[in-house]
Formats: C-alpha cells, sequence, structure tokens
C-alpha cells in the first residue's frame, strides 16, 4: 500500500496507493473530462433562446453524481452530466407558440420543458422497478450483449460528427491537443500516463493563450474573423454567486415533448453501464444491480429539471478517461464532482473554462469518443458473439443502419401534440424487438462471468 507507482500493466482500483495529491489531480482530470460536454448544453440550450444556466448546470451534475453514487452503493465510477439527446426537446420547446405559449416568456417556457425533465426522469424508476419485480436476469434477456454492443457503438459514432464540428474551427489546434493525449499516453511515464486528457486540455491551452497573444484569429459561425480565446465574458462575471435555481412547471404538452426522450435515454444508460462494467472488469449490471443505476440517474434527471437544470446521463466522456487512465476507483469520480459543486458557485471561473477554444474540445473528443465505441467493439468480442449466426447479424445490422440512417429521428403526432424519437431509441427498440422476436436466443444473463472477460454479462 505504500508504492506510489502506478502499475504499467495492473489497473488502480484503490487510488489512495497514488497518494492525496495524485488523486486530487485524477479528479481534476474527470472533472474536465465532463466540463466541455456539460457546460455546452446550456450553451446550445440559451442558443435556442431558453435561459438554461451553466452554474446550475455543472451545480446539479455534481450532486447528481454523488446521489448515484449513493443510490450504487459507491461501485460504480460513473459521472453524471448534462445529456445532449434532451436539445431536440429543448429546441422543440423554445418554438412553442400556439395556445398557452403563444407569447410566453422565455423563462417561463424554460420551467415547462424542465416539468418534462421531472417526468423523464421518473420513467427510469418505473423500468428500475420492473427490474425489481421480475428480475435482472429476465429483463437483460431481452438486452443481451448483440443488442447493448452495437447501442454502446452507436453512441461513439453518434457523437463523432460533434468531434470533427468543434475541431474543424481550428484544426491546427485540434491537433495539438490529440497529439499531447497521444504523446502522454502512449510514452508518457508514471502520473503523465495517467493524465493524458488533462494534459491535452491545459497544454492546447496555453498553446492557445500563446498564439491569441500573437494575434491569431479564427472564424466564427457567422464567417466573421474573432480572437482565438474570447475574454470577454470573464471581464462581465463575478467571483462567486449563487446558482439561478427555480421550480419546474408541468403541462401535457411539455411533459409530451421532453418525456418520451427518456426511452433513448434509458437505452443510453444501459449501454453505459455496459461499457464501463467491460472497462472497469466488473458486472455492475448485476452488483450493485441495474435497477440501482436507473434509480440513481432517473431521480438525479428529476431532482435537476425540478430546481432548474437539464436532464443527467451517465458520461461516457469520463468512462474514456477510466480506459486511459486505467484508475477505477470511484472514489476519483466524486472528487470531479465536489469539484463540480464548489465551481457552480463562481461566475468568473465558469466563464475562464467557456473561453477554451471550441477546438480544443473538438481534439479531445476525438480520442474519447472513438474510445467508446471501441468499448462496444471489445463488448461484442469478449462475449464471443457469433456473427456467423444469421440471427445476431441481422439484429446487430438493423441496429446500427437505424442508428446511423435516423439522424434526424422520427416525429409522429399524438392528437396536437409531435413527439420526436431520436434515432439511438429507434437503433434500440428495433434491436430489442428483433432479440425477442427472432427464434434461436441463447444468451444468458450472468453465464461464466470471467476477471479475464470483463465485459461479459453471459455467453452464446
Amino acid at each position: 500500500m505504500n508504492d506510489k507507482k502506478m502499475p504499467d500493466t495492473e489497473p488502480v482500483r484503490d487510488a489512495r496507493v497514488l497518494g492525496v495529491p495524485k488523486m486530487l489531480i485524477l479528479g481534476l482530470q474527470h472533472m474536465f473530462a465532463m466540463f466541455g460536454a456539460t457546460v455546452l448544453v446550456p450553451i446550445l440550450v440559451q442558443g435556442y433562446g431558453l435561459p438554461l444556466s451553466i452554474q446550475t448546470t455543472l451545480f446539479f451534475a455534481g450532486i447528481g453524481t454523488l446521489f448515484f453514487h449513493i443510490c450504487t452503493k459507491l461501485k460504480v465510477p460513473a459521472f453524471l452530466g448534462s445529456s445532449f439527446a434532451y436539445l431536440g426537446g429543448f429546441e422543440a420547446m423554445a418554438k412553442l407558440d400556439a395556445g398557452k405559449y403563444a407569447g410566453m416568456d422565455p423563462a417561463v417556457k424554460l420551467q415547462y420543458a424542465c416539468g418534462g425533465i421531472v417526468v423523464a426522469g421518473l420513467l427510469y424508476v418505473i423500468l428500475a422497478a420492473v427490474i425489481k419485480l421480475v428480475g435482472v436476469k429476465k429483463v437483460m434477456r431481452f438486452l443481451p450483449p448483440v443488442v447493448t454492443g452495437p447501442i454502446i457503438i452507436l453512441i461513439g459514432l453518434n457523437l463523432a460528427p460533434s468531434a470533427v464540428s468543434n475541431a474543424s474551427t481550428c484544426w491546427w489546434l485540434a491537433i495539438v491537443a490529440m497529439a499531447i493525449i497521444v504523446v502522454a499516453n502512449i510514452w508518457g511515464k508514471g502520473m503523465i500516463k495517467i493524465i493524458p486528457i488533462l494534459l491535452g486540455v491545459v497544454g492546447s491551452y496555453v498553446v492557445a493563450l500563446v498564439a491569441n497573444a500573437m494575434g491569431a484569429t479564427v472564424l466564427d459561425a457567422a464567417g466573421n474573423v474573432v480572437p482565438l480565446i474570447d475574454f470577454s465574458g470573464v471581464a462581465s462575471s463575478a467571483p462567486v454567486g449563487i446558482q439561478p435555481f427555480f421550480l419546474a412547471k408541468f403541462d401535457l404538452t411539455s411533459i409530451f415533448v421532453m418525456a418520451p426522450i427518456a426511452i433513448a435515454a434509458m437505452m443510453e444508460h444501459i449501454g453505459d453501464m455496459s461499457a464501463i462494467s467491460a472497462t472497469v472488469g466488473r458486472n455492475f449490471i448485476e452488483d450493485p444491480g441495474l435497477h440501482r443505476t436507473l434509480v440513481g440517474d432517473g431521480i438525479a434527471t428529476s431532482l435537476a429539471g425540478l430546481f432548474g437544470g437539464p436532464a443527467n446521463t451517465t458520461y461516457g466522456e469520463n468512462t474514456g478517461v477510466l480506459v486511459l487512465s486505467r484508475v477505477y476507483d470511484p472514489n476519483v469520480v466524486r472528487l470531479a464532482a465536489l469539484y463540480a459543486v464548489i465551481l457552480s458557485f463562481s461566475p468568473a471561473f465558469a466563464a475562464i473554462v467557456n473561453s477554451i477554444p471550441t477546438a480544443i474540445i473538438g481534439g479531445v473528443s476525438f480520442i474519447l469518443y472513438g474510445m467508446i465505441s471501441a468499448i462496444g467493439v471489445r463488448n461484442v468480442v469478449e462475449n464471443r458473439v457469433d456473427f456467423t449466426n444469421s440471427r445476431n447479424l441481422i439484429i446487430a445490422a438493423v441496429i446500427l443502419v437505424c442508428g446511423l440512417g435516423f439522424s434526424g429521428g422520427i416525429t409522429f403526432a399524438i392528437g396536437e401534440i409531435h413527439v420526436t424519437l431520436t434515432n439511438l431509441a429507434i437503433a434500440a427498440i428495433a434491436g430489442i424487438a428483433l432479440n425477442a422476436i427472432l427464434p434461436g436466443k441463447d444468451y444468458e444473463f450472468g453465464a461464466d462471468v470471467t476477471e479475464g472477460r470483463s465485459g461479459d454479462f453471459g455467453r452464446y
């Protein structure tokens, strides 16, 4: 226990062996991994015209993560950040201009949108109750690796355009961020090898600061030439400030807009739990149980929506950090949650972090998003899914085509309410349905789980 060196091959499951200073830095790395995507959600929602707060978003990301860890017996090294799946719902709410929503103040519209998020989170709890009632094995028969593996792959592939879009704002800076991460992870020794993401963000930001001082510029969305780094928001921000909380409001229209998105988010959750289990080498779907992880994620989402925050979701970015660092101690993730809560009280810090060029976020995302898809491939391989079996081949093929082909989702009407299912939700529903209908199921959840096959939730 006194050895402070990071093993080259064995993962670290108790970060205390590394010492407190290194633990604090590792927590900081997880905080940076989630920060860009987490604050990007309120930035995008503000672009729709709804005043979603960055401070409130950070606060509930931290609080939601800590609550999730309590629900899961402190076993699962997952971080809950703001979900991108609900962006379509926020945009739809912003555009509502009929009935009671005609001429409604955007701040009030946001309250109704958050009411829909509260209901969406409660759907998690309903699914968790079903799992608790009939048992996870019966439920997981509908979610074997031939279904969850391709879904995990899709999670990374669907995020890929975002990485490219962000990186394209300044390719050379994105490449600098990627290069630092690759060099640190492949050739780095000791602590350098553990924190490649943090080094990639900080190192490329230092390069950007130097380039900005020398007059470097980029083009904004409107095609105007702007400085590489914009500090205008920092100057106008107070060092300390309370988050702008508010109470959600409820209406059937907003519920039908926001709540159905939970279908995709729950499948994403199950895929993420599979990915984290495969990464860490622990079957978290069985222990502490999928019902506990769903309750933790769902109530964290409802709690955030109730007081003015966006929906939460388990973050693939932090799973990517687990893959790179090989430090699997949940205490490190809880440190990141505490950092998020503390920093949510500082508008100035949020403004400083928001000054990080989008290209840096894109460069880091290139590595992390690809890692997520690679974990999905690993999940399929380690579970020995037989793709010479036409049944398995058809299921995986339909999932991938649905997830990549229905880029805009499917919109249908319930009365006067229009509901949209995202491509990930369509892929998950199609995969689950085909797995239930097609004959030849021989998957048994929990069979032959071994340390050597870490993602194994059963064998074909």
